[in-house]
């Protein structure tokens, strides 16, 4: 996930409104920094929840195996679904 502000923790704690509404108006997402060094993120609700969805599915051990397998069949054109099987 691309970082698209970082903002000095001095400067966080005077506008936090602002940057709530930043985040949740464009969907950026915000390094907060302390002497210049990133220690915290902030991301809007929605992205958190796509990211923690992401994750999920990425350590899931049988769900990336059909995925994969999956892909290996669009690859090699063959149908995705057997026309038997749908009726």
């Amino acid at each position: 996930m691309q970082i698209d502000n970082y903002i000095p923790i001095t400067k966080a704690k005077t506008r936090l409104l602002d940057i709530i509404r930043m985040i949740n108006d464009r969907e950026d997402t915000i390094a907060i920094t302390k002497n210049g060094i990133p220690k915290a993120v902030i991301m809007s609700m929605d992205q958190y929840e796509a990211m923690r969805e992401t994750m999920a599915i990425l350590g899931d051990v049988e769900m990336m195996k059909q995925i994969r397998r999956s892909r290996n069949e669009v690859k090699e054109n063959r149908p995705l679904v057997d026309l038997e099987d749908l009726l």
